[in-house]
């Protein structure tokens, strides 16, 4: 199993080339980075179930801004959204902007994907919260004809338009691998429609054995199975290797440049005693 770091990159922390040499210099595989657009300024909790938001959410970096910076200053690292809220963005922008963070890395970028769970920030981008998993399959079949037809069209109930060019393709063919974030029944119909990966965050294993079992299942086969917010748990890592994930992202918490350097020291010294 492979590791990598999942992070949320604010303006007030470590900054993403620090961040991702660091990352690569370490010997991790991976750098997933979080995404929200803003954050709507209700007295209402955005959680469903009630509680307030963490500081880190009120202050991401663009996650595509993010992973292109990255890609300027790695070789190796695979740069993954962790997750891009593609119902909040217009597709053949995104698909474009990926395209070339994939061009630009020389084929080394994840396109994670998810309809998210702030129902007064995907508002504010005029998306309906009661259709968003409907607007979110739309999407990610739009951008993957961008990706791989030439002209490309796409003609649905959300997402409409003809023929169209589109260049840069990406490097990885036919596309980069799309991994799905959520945890639901729907989630995992997601997956299987479009041969998709999960993202999983770290829930409990009895939990996640459930979900991948009915993944497998659906789809008939094994899927990528990546993780974002992984605890520095070597327990917990066993669990994953033995469920199939190829990849385990850590969860690197929100700090300043110093004292993430540290911090991914230690990571790697566990990692290192947990394969040795």
């Amino acid at each position: 199993m492979r590791f990598g770091i999942s992070t949320f990159v604010n303006d007030d922390t470590i900054d993403p080339v620090s961040l991702a040499t660091a990352i690569e210099e370490r010997g991790f595989d991976a750098l997933t980075v979080a995404e929200h657009t803003h954050i709507p300024a209700s007295r209402e909790s955005p959680y469903p179930e009630g509680g307030e938001l963490p500081s880190v959410y009120y202050r991401t970096l663009d996650p595509f801004v993010t992973l292109a910076a990255a890609a300027a200053v790695t070789s190796r690292i695979q740069l993954i959204t962790g997750i891009a809220l593609l119902i909040q963005r217009d597709p053949i922008i995104t698909a474009k902007e990926a395209a070339s963070i994939d061009l630009i890395s020389d084929g080394r970028f994840v396109f994670g994907v998810g309809a998210g769970w702030n129902l007064e920030e995907m508002r504010h981008h005029g998306t309906d919260p009661r259709t968003r998993g409907a607007l979110l399959d739309e999407r990610i079949e739009a951008v993957k004809a961008l990706w791989t037809d030439e002209p490309a069209e796409y003609h649905g109930r959300f997402v409409d338009f003809g023929p169209s060019y589109l260049r840069p393709k990406p490097v990885q063919k036919p596309h980069p691998p799309i991994v799905v974030g959520g945890n639901s029944d729907a989630t995992v119909r997601r997956i299987i429609r479009h041969g998709a990966g999960w993202m999983s965050n770290p829930h409990p294993p009895e939990m996640l054995k459930r979900r991948v079992q009915q993944i497998r299942d659906g789809a008939g086969h094994d899927v990528l199975l990546t993780t974002f917010g992984t605890p520095v748990d070597p327990g917990y890592w066993e669990v994953l290797e033995e469920l199939g994930y190829q990849q385990a992202n850590l969860l690197l918490p929100t700090r300043p440049r110093d004292e993430s350097l540290r911090m991914l020291d230690q990571f790697a010294e566990r990692v290192a005693g947990y394969r040795g």
